[in-house]
C-alpha cells in the first residue's frame, strides 16, 4: 500500500532536529534536575538566553525585518541578528519571507501555515515539508542589508556556536562537566524548544482562540494568555489589521514587553522612524467590527420579529425603538469619524471614548434584544 505521506517532500534536516530538540528537552532536562538538582545559575542562564532569543524574534525577525516597523542602527541589528540565528527559526531573511506571504495570503491555500489545514500544519507541520533553495521574491529590501545577508549566509553556524557550544562552555566554566551539561540542556537545548513553540503558538493557537476585535474576517485572534509567553505577539487579530504598528499591544494595559524595549531603545537613540496607527483609525477598525457584529444581530432579531405572533406589545415595541435609535446614532457616529479618518482630521480624545462607549453600549443593547427575544423564538 502506498504511503500517504510525501517523504520527496520532507525536509529531512528540519523534521530531524525538531524531533531531537524536542524529546531530548521533554527526557533529558528532567532526568538531569532530578539527578543534579536546580542550580540558580543554569536557571538565570536559561532566562538570559530565552529572553534574548524570543526578543530577536518579536524585536528583530518580527517586527524590524519582516514588517519594518521601525529603523535600527548596527548594535541592535546584529545583536538580533545573532541571538535570532539561536531561535533555529530560520535566517531572518527566510522568516521574513515565510511571514509576509503569511499576512498576504492568510486562511488561503498560499499562507505557509495556513490554519484552515489544521492546528499541528500551523504549528510545526508545514515546516517539515519547507524545502530549500527557495525565491524568496518578496524580499527584495532585506537583500540589499549586508547584516541580514551575512546572517542568512551563515545562521546556522551562528546558532550553533552562540546558542548551543557558548552556553556549554559557560557552564563548564562555573560547574565544570555538570555546568556543561546543564548549559548544553537547559540554556541551549530546552530554551530553544520553548522559544520556538511559543513562537508556533502564534500561528496555531492565536489562529484558533481569542477574541476578534478588529477584523473578524481573518482567524487571527487576540489572547492576553498568549501575549505573556511571547513577548506581546499574542495581540494577533490587531497586528494582522494594522500589520505595520510597531506596537501589538496597543491599549495601554496590554502586556506588550517588545514594543517597550523598542520604545526605550528608540529614547537611547539605538532605534527610530516608530510606525504607529493613530487612535482615529484603530477605533475605525473597531467601530467597523462592531458593525458587522451589528448586522448579523440586527438580522436575527428582524427573523425573530417575523416569527413572533405578537409585535405590537409595547415593551417590545419599545425595545425595537431603543435599538432602531441606538442604530442611527451609531451610524452617525461611524460617519463622522471616517470622514475625519479619510480628511486626516485628529478628533479629541474625548470624542473618541465617547463613539467607543457607544459602540459598546450598541452592542449590548443589541445582545439583551436577542435574550429577550430567544423565549419568543422558542
Amino acid at each position: 500500500m502506498k504511503s500517504r505521506i510525501p517523504f520527496d517532500r520532507v525536509n529531512w534536516t528540519s523534521s530531524i532536529f525538531l524531533t531531537v530538540t524536542f524529546f531530548t528537552a521533554l527526557i533529558g532536562t528532567p532526568l538531569y534536575l532530578i539527578k543534579f538538582g536546580v542550580d540558580p545559575f543554569q536557571i538565570a542562564l536559561f532566562a538570559f538566553y530565552s529572553l534574548a532569543t524570543g526578543l530577536s524574534i518579536t524585536l528583530g525577525y518580527h517586527r524590524l525585518f519582516a514588517h519594518r516597523a521601525f529603523k535600527a542602527k548596527a548594535p541592535v541589528k546584529l545583536g538580533t541578528l545573532i541571538f535570532g540565528a539561536c531561535a533555529f527559526e530560520d535566517s531572518a531573511l527566510d522568516w521574513s519571507s515565510d511571514h509576509r506571504t503569511h499576512h498576504k495570503h492568510v486562511d488561503q491555500d498560499d499562507d505557509p501555515y495556513d490554519i484552515s489545514k489544521g492546528f499541528f500544519w500551523a504549528h510545526m507541520g508545514w515546516i517539515f515539508f519547507k524545502l530549500y533553495p527557495r525565491p524568496l521574491a518578496n524580499v527584495a529590501d532585506l537583500k540589499k542589508d549586508g547584516l541580514v545577508m551575512w546572517q542568512h549566509r551563515w545562521h546556522r553556524q551562528l546558532g550553533f556556536l552562540f546558542g548551543i557550544l557558548t552556553p556549554t562552555m559557560i557552564g563548564l566554566m562555573v560547574n565544570g562537566g555538570v555546568g556543561a551539561l546543564g548549559g548544553f540542556l537547559l540554556a541551549g537545548v530546552t530554551r530553544v524548544v520553548v522559544v520556538q513553540h511559543c513562537t508556533f503558538f502564534i500561528n496555531s493557537l492565536c489562529h484558533t482562540m481569542g477574541r476578534r476585535p478588529y477584523d473578524s474576517r481573518t482567524s487571527a485572534r487576540d489572547s492576553f494568555l498568549m501575549a505573556i509567553f511571547t513577548f506581546g505577539e499574542g495581540y494577533h487579530n490587531y497586528h494582522h489589521t494594522f500589520q505595520h504598528d510597531y506596537r501589538n499591544g496597543v491599549k495601554k494595559w496590554q502586556w506588550d514587553p517588545t514594543k517597550w524595549t523598542i520604545w526605550t531603545l528608540s529614547k537611547l537613540g539605538l532605534v527610530s522612524d516608530l510606525r504607529r496607527v493613530p487612535d482615529e483609525k484603530i477605533l475605525l477598525a473597531e467601530m467597523r467590527e462592531t458593525r458587522r457584529q451589528a448586522e448579523l444581530r440586527l438580522a436575527e432579531i428582524e427573523a425573530a420579529k417575523a416569527q413572533r405572533a405578537d409585535d405590537t406589545c409595547p415593551t417590545w415595541q419599545g425595545a425595537l425603538d431603543a435599538v432602531q435609535e441606538m442604530t442611527e446614532k451609531f451610524a452617525k457616529n461611524y460617519a463622522e469619524l471616517e470622514e475625519a479618518v479619510s480628511e486626516g482630521v485628529r478628533v479629541s480624545k474625548k470624542n473618541l471614548a465617547r463613539w467607543k462607549a457607544e459602540a459598546a453600549e450598541y452592542l449590548e443593547q443589541l445582545a439583551a434584544m436577542d435574550q429577550q427575544l430567544a423565549p419568543a423564538a422558542a
